[in-house]
């Protein structure tokens, strides 16, 4: 099975990023920024943002962008150069993102859960020379002496002693649009990796540009829709499946500055919404609201989800109570530029397990551990190519050499393709959780406890959890005589991580955690020991 657009809608092979070749969009923008312009061209009165009391027209948001760009341009911002995104669900986050995109800048949005170590190295690595953050962030950026090319910050909200306000960026003459090559990175998004350093994936124009346009096709997006922004702008799924899906469907975005069930309700009521894309735990969050029936999410057609599986459950429950809404399973990750399949909403209840199929434009073998395709139906690590993958890592060539090869992505994620082409994920990557939508990647985890002085070792793995999937839960061996309570340990780590990573729950033991014969921590075991723990409450 493949996806078809229809007549219209035709696919090419082009070649770029050096010697690759790829199915491509014949017809689209050259970028984001280019979408945007179309769509405000187009729909210059159409409601293009609602962001708390915001209500901005395309024309409206065009023009506080233009001077957005223009104040970033007389404080030295030039085509190339990194701006630093600290900025959670609001205005600001929007007309800084495309203010960059007009400059034919690079966005390096971060979570706004980073931490303070978390931040500066990507601050330093991306070379990043100017951040715009939220205010109350301001405690976690770092001092001078830590990034002396960061010469310029800006601070949205008020009381950020070192930083000047963000209403100055817009005092200024606009600025002219500066229009990037299709092949320039347009967007760095810094991703976990097994080494517990982030890796920059390079987000292009072209690859931004085909996630858009997938999203909008597969969807069936358009002017008339209102997409509404539950996940944080920051990550992949919110940019492209949100935030620049928007502006490629030439519709509204609603922003939500915090997932909470009933917030997300009110709001998707109130403003008739038609598109989200959330996890799994977000709608079973909204389920368990005691009057979910009395909210008129009549206008709700289009629900993508991601990350983790749906239970039959949820999605059989959401039918009964929201008929006219059509559920996509989305996968796809940062390097893929988000999403590399989508199952048809007519296929949801029937293929729970799958995926989808891929994209057009996107190609996913199954490879054994020596690189040789499997037959259809056998479990293998799944191999992505397309116009949506990322052509490597900011600065890291070993990185990219190592996760790249002929134009794949080697994903890391173990599944299997069938004889239809539907796609099925059974393991995670590289050891990562998901903890209600948020990726946590062990590694990381285990390297932090490590730092502690009482901690031997360390294993992180997923506690099952009927709400957000699974819990992080650490596993850790003491040095002989040590004692340590877990609140301490759970204090040590949020110094250091985000929240969502702190492991919440733990085992701690004197004896050697469990490993097989060549050494390696058999993370199965303790596994199911949770399972077990979880079975038995």
């Amino acid at each position: 099975m493949t996806w078809n657009y229809g007549p219209d809608v035709v696919i090419r092979h082009e070649r770029h990023f050096g010697d690759r070749v790829m199915p491509c969009f014949a017809d689209r923008p050259s970028g984001p920024y280019e979408a945007f312009e179309r769509a405000a061209a187009a729909r210059p009165h159409a409601l293009a943002l609602v962001a708390g009391e915001v209500r901005w027209t395309y024309a409206q948001l065009n023009e506080h962008v233009a001077r957005a760009a223009g104040g970033l341009t007389q404080r030295g911002v030039a085509a190339g150069d990194r701006v630093a995104m600290l900025l959670g669900n609001r205005v600001e986050f929007v007309t800084t993102l495309l203010a960059i995109l007009r400059l034919g800048a690079i966005a390096v949005p971060m979570g706004t859960r980073l931490q303070g170590p978390e931040i500066a190295y990507i601050v330093q690595h991306s070379g990043a020379t100017t951040i715009v953050h939220d205010a109350d962030l301001a405690s976690r950026l770092p001092v001078a002496a830590d990034a002396p090319q960061l010469a310029v910050r800006v601070s949205a909200g008020a009381g950020a002693a070192d930083s000047e306000p963000y209403e100055r960026l817009t005092e200024g003459a606009p600025a002219a649009v500066h229009r990037a090559p299709e092949e320039a990175v347009a967007v760095i998004l810094y991703t976990s990796g097994t080494t517990g350093r982030p890796k920059g994936a390079t987000l292009t124009q072209l690859n931004l540009v085909h996630s858009m346009l997938n999203y909008v096709h597969s969807m069936q997006i358009g002017p008339g829709d209102r997409t509404l922004m539950a996940v944080p702008a920051s990550h992949v799924t919110g940019l492209v499946a949100n935030v620049m899906l928007a502006w490629a469907a030439q519709c509204a975005l609603i922003v939500l500055p915090e997932f909470k069930a009933r917030a997300f309700l009110e709001l998707a009521s109130r403003e008739r919404m038609t598109h989200t894309l959330m996890v799994p735990a977000m709608y079973n969050l909204c389920l368990l609201q005691p009057d979910f029936d009395t909210f008129d999410l009549s206008a709700w057609r289009a629900g993508g989800y991601g990350g983790a599986p749906m239970a039959e459950a949820t999605i059989a429950a959401l039918a009964q109570k929201l008929p006219g809404l059509g559920l996509h399973n989305c996968y796809g990750s940062t390097e893929t530029t988000s999403p590399a399949t989508i199952l048809p909403a007519r296929c949801a209840a029937e293929r729970p397990d799958s995926v989808g199929f891929a994209l057009p434009g996107a190609e996913i073998v199954v490879m054994d551990e020596s690189g040789r395709e499997v037959p259809r139906g056998t479990s293998g690590e799944l191999w992505i190519r397309g116009p949506m993958v990322v052509p490597g890592y900011w600065a890291n060539p070993e990185a990219t050499k190592k996760g790249f090869v002929a134009g794949y992505w080697l994903s890391g994620d173990i599944g299997s393709v069938d004889e239809h082409g539907f796609v099925r994920v059974f393991d995670r990557a590289k050891d990562m959780l998901n903890r209600g939508g948020f990726k946590v990647y062990s590694v990381e985890v285990e390297n932090v406890l490590l730092e502690h002085p009482a901690v031997i070792e360390s294993a992180i793995v997923g506690k099952p959890d009927p709400v957000l999937g699974e819990r992080v839960h650490a596993f850790v061996c003491l040095k002989p005589g040590a004692t340590v309570q877990p609140d301490e340990l759970k204090r040590f780590c949020a110094e250091r991580l985000a929240d969502y990573k702190v492991p919440e729950t733990y085992t701690l033991t004197s004896a050697a955690l469990p490993r097989n014969a060549n050494g390696k921590l058999l993370k199965r075991e303790m596994r199911q020991q949770l399972i077990d723990q979880v079975s038995k409450t």
